[in-house]
């Protein structure tokens, strides 16, 4: 999974075709839980970009369109966002697949 870089490139990757991206930290445990299982997800769901986005270095971004938990996801279509999966709550394999298909 890619890595967001900067506020510029989150500002130009949600313009984009269909992208997911993955608010996360490193110290947060519920986080490591999905690392496992996602590169299968990111397999699964090739027609998607997967970008991760590291809450700590991001906060702007992450106020900015209220993800206040993680890990959360944040899907966008060409600049409209259709879809979000924000909780604090640890997320299964099967509960972000099934976000997935709804997007």
């Amino acid at each position: 999974m890619k890595h967001l870089e900067s506020v510029e490139q989150f500002n130009e990757l949600k313009q984009s075709s269909t992208v997911v991206f993955l608010f996360t930290a490193d110290w947060c445990p519920d986080c490591h839980f999905i690392d496992p299982f996602m590169p299968e997800i990111e397999q699964t769901f090739n027609s998607l970009t997967f970008i991760s986005v590291n809450r700590d270095q991001f906060i702007d971004i992450c106020a900015e369109n209220e993800i206040y938990g993680i890990p959360s996801f944040l899907a966008y279509r060409d600049g409209v966002e259709v879809g979000r999966f924000v909780s604090k709550e640890r997320k299964t394999k099967l509960e972000i697949e099934e976000f997935l298909n709804r997007i």
